[in-house]
C-alpha cells in the first residue's frame, strides 16, 4: 500500500490558501480607496499611510523577537492594520499620530493576546479607539477634501455656521454626520430650516459626491466606490461573504428608517437611510473591519447576529449618543461577545438525533 492517509478532525475540506495570501488580497482591496484618498486630500494621505504601516511592521517585529517567537511580518497582517489605522484619521494628521496608533493596535491590541489569531479585538479598531479617546481633536477635527465639495452641502454647512455660539461646535466641521449631529442635538433652529438642511443632505448630489468620495472625511472612509471596488473583490476571492456586510448594512438602513428623522420618528425621505450608509465609517467598517476572521463569528447564524449587532449599536451612538459616528466601537463591543455568539449559535451536526 502506498497510498498516504491524513488522519485528523474535521474539517476535511482544505483548499490552496494561506495566511499570507489572505492579507496581501486585503492590501490589493484597500488599494483603491488609497488611491482615491490621495487624490482628494493630497499625497499627505500617502506619507500618513506609510508612517503607519512602518510603524506596524516595526513593532511587530521588535515584540515577537523579545517574545522569541518566530516573525511574520511577511504575512502581511500588520500591513493590513497599518492601512486601516491611517484610513482612520484625517490628512491634517501629524505625522506621530498614525505611528502612535499604530504602535497601540499591534502591541495592544494584538501582540499582548498572544499574536495573530489568538486577540479578541480587531487591532486597527482599538488602535483608533485609543487615538479618538486620546487626541479626539487631531483625529477627527479639520477634515477637508482638496476640491470643492457638493453645492448643497456646503451651502448647508455655510448656513449652521451662522447660528448662535452655543451651538455645538461640531456643526463647524464639514463631515455629513457631524451635520447631522448638530441638527439632532441643538434647539437653535427652527425646524423648517432642519428640514432644508436635511433635504440638502440627501439630495442626489450630495449622495453622488458621498458615493465617489468628493466630501469631507478621513482618509480611507471617504469613498464608498471604491471601498465597494475592493469589497467586491474579497468577496469574488471568497474572502469575505455576504452575511456579516449585509445584516451589518441593512440593520443600519432599517432603523434610521424608522427613527433616524429630526424628531426621532419615520424618515421623511427613503434616502436618509442611504445618507447614513454612504457617510462615516460604515462601508469601512462592514467590509473591512467587521468581517475580520479572527474576531468574527465562525457560525453562519452567529454572523447574521453579530452584523444585527453591530447595527444596532452604530445607530444607537449616531441618534442618541455623544458622537456623530458608532462604527468602530459597536464593531469592538461586538467582538467581545463573539465567544458568547458562537456557543449558542453551533449548528446541529449531521444526523444527530435529540435525546428524549
Amino acid at each position: 500500500m502506498n497510498d498516504v492517509f491524513a488522519v485528523s478532525a474535521a474539517p476535511h475540506i482544505k483548499q490552496r490558501i494561506s495566511v499570507s495570501s489572505v492579507m496581501w488580497q486585503v492590501v490589493l482591496a484597500l488599494t483603491p480607496a488609497l488611491l482615491v484618498g490621495i487624490f482628494f486630500f493630497g499625497i499627505q494621505s500617502l506619507f500618513l499611510t506609510l508612517y503607519a504601516v512602518i510603524a506596524a511592521v516595526t513593532t511587530e517585529a521588535l515584540i515577537q523577537k523579545f517574545r522569541k517567537v518566530p516573525i511574520t511580518i511577511s504575512d502581511g497582517s500588520a500591513v493590513v492594520t497599518g492601512i486601516l489605522i491611517a484610513f482612520n484619521i484625517n490628512s491634517s494628521s501629524p505625522w506621530w499620530l498614525p505611528v502612535i496608533g499604530a504602535v497601540f493596535a499591534i502591541a495592544i491590541g494584538k501582540q499582548i493576546f498572544g499574536g495573530l489569531g489568538f486577540n479578541i479585538f480587531n487591532p486597527a479598531l482599538l488602535g483608533r479607539a485609543f487615538m479618538v479617546a486620546s487626541w479626539p481633536t487631531l483625529t477627527t477635527a479639520g477634515w477637508k477634501a482638496t476640491t470643492p465639495m457638493s453645492n448643497l452641502f456646503q451651502s448647508s454647512i455655510n448656513g449652521l455656521r451662522n447660528l448662535p455660539s452655543n451651538v455645538p461646535d461640531v456643526i463647524t466641521s464639514a463631515t455629513p454626520l457631524g451635520v447631522v449631529k448638530a441638527l439632532r442635538d441643538t434647539t437653535q433652529i427652527s425646524s423648517d430650516m432642519a428640514n432644508t438642511v436635511m433635504d440638502n443632505l440627501t439630495s442626489m448630489n450630495t449622495l453622488q459626491d458621498l458615493f465617489w468620495g468628493n466630501i469631507g472625511g478621513v482618509i480611507g472612509e471617504v469613498s464608498a466606490a471604491a471601498l465597494l471596488i475592493g469589497a467586491a473583490f474579497l468577496a469574488w476571492k471568497h474572502i469575505i461573504e455576504w452575511r456579516i456586510p449585509i445584516s451589518y448594512i441593512g440593520t443600519v438602513f432599517i432603523l434610521i428608517y424608522m427613527f433616524g428623522g429630526i424628531n426621532g420618528m419615520f424618515s421623511a425621505s427613503i434616502l436618509l437611510p442611504i445618507f447614513h450608509i454612504l457617510s462615516g465609517g460604515l462601508i469601512l467598517g462592514a467590509f473591512f473591519m467587521a468581517t475580520d476572521m479572527v474576531t468574527s463569528p465562525v457560525t453562519k447564524r452567529g454572523r447574521l447576529i453579530f452584523g444585527m449587532g453591530c447595527g444596532i449599536i452604530t445607530v444607537v451612538i449616531r441618534l442618541i449618543g455623544g458622537y456623530p459616528e458608532g462604527v468602530s466601537y459597536s464593531i469592538l463591543f461586538m467582538n467581545m461577545v463573539v465567544p458568547l455568539i458562537d456557543r449558542y449559535t453551533v449548528p446541529k451536526p449531521f444526523g444527530q438525533i435529540k435525546r428524549v
